[in-house]
């Protein structure tokens, strides 16, 4: 077996997606007999965090290193990279994983600043979308791309959790001048087995962060279509949190549907799949979103935005997929789903094509291997 080696994951903010990307390789990475750690921000995550910390805990023989860290970058930046490099230094890694647009930022300068002092640490990116959500037409769009492009030179290592990731970038930013290679994102085996619905269950529910990027306003407007085109009254549930909460929940109320619609807070998303059948995930943009996956594993039928990796998963054909930014599209589909008989079995991937190619231990495998070989090249020297 090669040299067990002491990583270090960096992110921003300690939810959704890349939080669960980061809990998969590291419980992975620990049990392949790696000392793992994370650093990310102490501003956000609530008590449904906590416990997601508690669970990955004794994976975690580095520890847990939250320290203030903000969506965009301005010069309050300054104390946290002096606070990161002082702790990262005393950690002693051997890898720096950047994950999102600030991870990425952090792990490759501070990355650097070791390798300054002659210190041996690959340091490696995903961007998870991020930066790549931006316009390359927009003056931040220009600027982050640019600063993306600079930071290639501070890197051992990308990694694309999707193609449409990987395309996104040499569109948006140009091809990868440093070594790149396409890893999916992976669920672990337990994720795999049905949740039932429960009696009580709603026509639909919306699982994620509440926040425009992720168009929960664009499900409000299609379930209001979708009665229409029905005829009759339905039932759903938006569970999560985020900064637009009030503004959707004013949309609700607004449109009649206070009654019809409720919103409970973030949870653990087995209990979020037991509310309803359909899980619909309405997005203007993602990489390649773990909800999508989940719920395939977990039986459940999805409906989502035809953008970024989520046909990778669902199939570039699959009559799932709505238009981007077409509430009347996404009704079309949530109204055939509940009107068609045994309408997912029909159109839902087979379960064990997302096994082949979305398991957290071959996501696991391929990065330490991308490790292995970076830290065995001799770029360290």
């Amino acid at each position: 077996m090669a040299k067990p080696l002491r990583i270090l994951h960096c992110f921003r903010s300690p939810v959704g997606g890349v939080f669960r990307h980061v809990r998969d390789l590291a419980e992975e990475q620990s049990k392949a007999g790696h000392e793992v750690g994370i650093l990310c921000d102490s501003l956000t995550g609530g008590e449904h965090e906590d416990h997601l910390f508690d669970d990955i805990a004794p994976f975690l023989a580095l520890g847990v290193v939250r320290l203030p860290i903000r969506r965009q970058i301005s010069l309050s930046d300054a104390p946290t990279l002096w606070s990161s490099y002082q702790k990262i230094k005393s950690l002693r890694p051997d890898v720096l994983h950047g994950h999102g647009a600030k991870g990425g930022l952090l792990a490759r300068v501070l990355g650097s600043l070791l390798r300054v002092s002659r210190y041996r640490v690959a340091r490696l990116y995903t961007a998870h979308g991020g930066s790549l959500h931006f316009s390359r037409g927009s003056l931040q769009g220009m600027l982050v791309h640019s600063l993306e492009r600079m930071l290639e030179f501070l890197t051992d290592g990308l990694i694309f959790i999707c193609d449409f990731e990987r395309r996104t970038y040499e569109r948006k930013i140009g091809k990868p001048r440093t070594r790149s290679v396409l890893i999916y994102n992976g669920i672990s085996e337990r994720d795999f087995r049905p949740i039932p619905t429960r009696s009580d269950s709603v026509h639909f529910v919306y699982i994620g962060m509440l926040r425009d990027l992720k168009g929960p306003d664009l499900f409000i407007e299609a379930f209001a279509k979708t009665e229409r085109r029905i005829g009759r009254p339905l039932s759903a549930l938006i569970i999560g949190d985020g900064p637009d909460r009030d503004k959707y929940h004013r949309m609700m109320i607004e449109r009649g549907l206070g009654h019809r619609i409720g919103m409970l807070p973030a949870m653990r998303v087995q209990e979020a799949f037991a509310v309803s059948q359909n899980v619909v995930v309405p997005s203007r943009a993602e990489a390649m979103p773990y909800i999508v996956l989940e719920a395939l594993a977990a039986g459940k039928t999805v409906i989502a935005s035809r953008v970024g990796g989520i046909p990778e998963a669902l199939g570039e054909n699959s009559a799932a997929l709505a238009r981007t930014e077409d509430a009347d599209d996404l009704s079309r589909i949530m109204a055939e789903s509940i009107t068609e008989q045994d309408w997912g079995g029909r159109h839902m991937p087979n379960i064990e094509t997302i096994r082949l190619n979305f398991s957290a231990s071959v996501m696991a495998r391929d990065t330490l291997k991308l490790y292995q070989n970076i830290l065995g090249s001799g770029d360290k020297h």
